[in-house]
């Protein structure tokens, strides 16, 4: 029987790092160079090449490398036998990949992984451990990059260096100085015009009608325009100004003068996800660059909005303030007063330029009705039945949540058990001399360092299970928790808040007046 050639993938990869290099004896590093090596590697191994997989100018940490993902949907298929790369870190930097796929799935479908220079190979079973301190120091390695970065960009906020990739409509980088910003003239005009038409009593959706009608372009598309690599949003009507855009330049301290950055960080180096930041945590430094707005305005403008955010109906807030939604561009409806005296919710987008929305509207005390009337009929629906779930799910997300963190802590516990056996294994490499007692001591002490983490992600896993356990267990009352809410003639704010999770409101139907109405609860 004749024996069929194994067929092997080549993954190459190179990163920013690499492309910045500018030594000579840095040429190892280029795509080409890896694939020259990796050919002759499968050529004198006699395998078939199946594949070259090849990813320019992607991190090792980043997951959505195009080739990456492809080489692994072509691995599940079992598309070749073997994956070979240069190294390990080629592949990936992450330990939490290495063990996911190296070490875990590829096993699975047959697949072996080998990297040349750091003699990673799944068929030599001896060398597990080789490729788990790889990977582990492929990931410190990350940690401390992002550790420096985030060092060096903490310390330019602080001297008020702007280190955004844009700089703020209105202002332009400053071709001269790193980091500081110039003003913009075509763009400041703008911005000018609308804090001194708010200060003159214009709302700001009427502000940004006006800008609409005269064809102004918005921030991202005024950056489109001029040629800059902004990421426009994927929107309808998204370039046009809207009410969120004016509300936001209003309040804007680098408009006068101050830079304001770090209002949102990171939430992990693994990715690139963002999350707000308090505003005390925000990094603000006075008189960086030219103002566009003068104190006075400024502060006059200040003053308006303070007194604008001022809560209606007799010093309470709306019945439904930022619950009722427009149901066809989603937007938050905002409250106004009738001659009647009766107040009603519109889609204040409707009035942002032609054709923006269909323009929901509806009175107060009619969604009032119609909230009270579906929890009526949800009461009354369950009081009938002896159980609730034929009708209604309480707390679905509550238990998907717990099972979720329940996965996370078996997760970290099962990595524990694999730092302890890897400190124990290290011990018997020390008593056997295969590594030196520095070694022992560095590797083990970065081992008890990850187990302690992780140690510590149980514990505040588990605290956060004990507060869905609660939150479930008071949820159980099932019967007691809607009686309270039979037969209601009104609503006031607090049940809302407890009751109702937002409210889509569409236009009213000409044929039967009605307007429609999707109410989405909390339980």
């Amino acid at each position: 029987m004749m024996s069929t050639k194994s067929k092997v993938a080549i993954y190459c990869r190179l990163s920013e790092e690499d492309r910045n290099k500018q030594s000579e004896t840095d040429d190892s590093n280029s795509i080409q160079n890896q694939k020259s090596m990796l050919l002759q590697y499968s050529l004198e191994q006699g395998w078939e090449v199946a594949g070259i997989y090849s990813d320019d100018d992607y991190a090792g940490a980043d997951r959505r490398r195009p080739e990456f993902n492809r080489l692994l949907a072509d691995a599940r298929e079992h598309k070749f036998d073997i994956i070979l790369c240069k190294t390990q870190s080629r592949f990936t930097r992450e330990l939490e990949l290495v063990e996911k796929y190296i070490h875990g799935l590829f096993p699975i479908w047959g697949i072996r992984f080998i990297s040349i220079v750091d003699n990673a190979d799944t068929a030599n079973k001896g060398n597990k451990k080789s490729r788990q301190i790889n990977g582990l120091v492929n990931e410190w390695y990350l940690e401390d990059m992002s550790d420096n970065i985030k060092s060096v960009l903490t310390d330019r906020r602080k001297n008020g260096h702007h280190i955004g990739a844009f700089a703020l409509y209105g202002y332009k980088k400053d071709p001269d100085i790193k980091g500081h910003l110039i003003i913009d003239e075509e763009a400041a005009q703008v911005v000018r015009e609308v804090f001194t038409l708010f200060s003159q009593g214009y709302g700001k959706t009427a502000i940004a009608r006006m800008l609409n009608d005269r064809g102004i372009p918005n921030p991202t598309e005024y950056k489109r325009i001029h040629g800059l690599r902004y990421q426009q949003p994927k929107r309808k009507n998204s370039t046009l100004w809207k009410y969120f855009a004016i509300s936001d330049m209003l309040v804007n301290e680098i408009y006068i003068g101050n830079m304001v950055q770090g209002k949102y960080g990171s939430v992990s180096y693994k990715t690139k996800q963002n999350k707000p930041r308090p505003k005390n945590q925000w990094y603000i430094v006075e008189g960086t660059h030219e103002p566009i707005i003068d104190r006075g305005l400024w502060e006059k403008v200040q003053a308006l909005i303070a007194q604008k955010a001022k809560p209606f109906t007799e010093g309470k807030i709306g019945l439904f303030a930022r619950k009722a939604r427009c149901m066809n561009c989603g937007y938050t409806m905002s409250s106004n007063k009738q001659r009647d005296g009766r107040r009603y919710l519109r889609c204040s987008n409707r009035h942002v330029a032609k054709d923006a929305c269909i323009g929901s509207f509806i009175s107060v005390p009619k969604l009032e009705q119609a909230a009270i009337e579906e929890l009526n009929k949800l009461s009354a629906a369950y009081l009938n039945k002896d159980e609730l779930e034929q009708n209604v799910v309480f707390n679905s997300d509550l238990r998907g949540n717990k099972e979720t963190l329940q996965k996370e802590i078996a997760a970290y516990q099962k990595k524990i058990l694999e730092y302890i056996k890897g400190i124990r294994e290290l011990y018997l490499d020390k008593v056997k001399g295969v590594i030196t007692e520095q070694d022992y001591m560095d590797l083990s002490k970065d081992f008890q360092e990850q187990k302690d983490r992780l140690e510590k992600l149980v514990a505040d896993t588990r605290e956060r299970l004990d507060v869905i356990e609660r939150k479930i267990q008071a949820g159980d009352n099932r019967r007691q928790l809607i009686e309270q809410y039979t037969n209601l003639e009104h609503l006031d704010r607090e049940t809302v808040e407890k009751l109702i999770d937002y409210i889509l409101v569409g236009k009213k139907d000409p044929v039967t007046k009605e307007v429609p109405v999707e109410i989405h609860w909390n339980f």
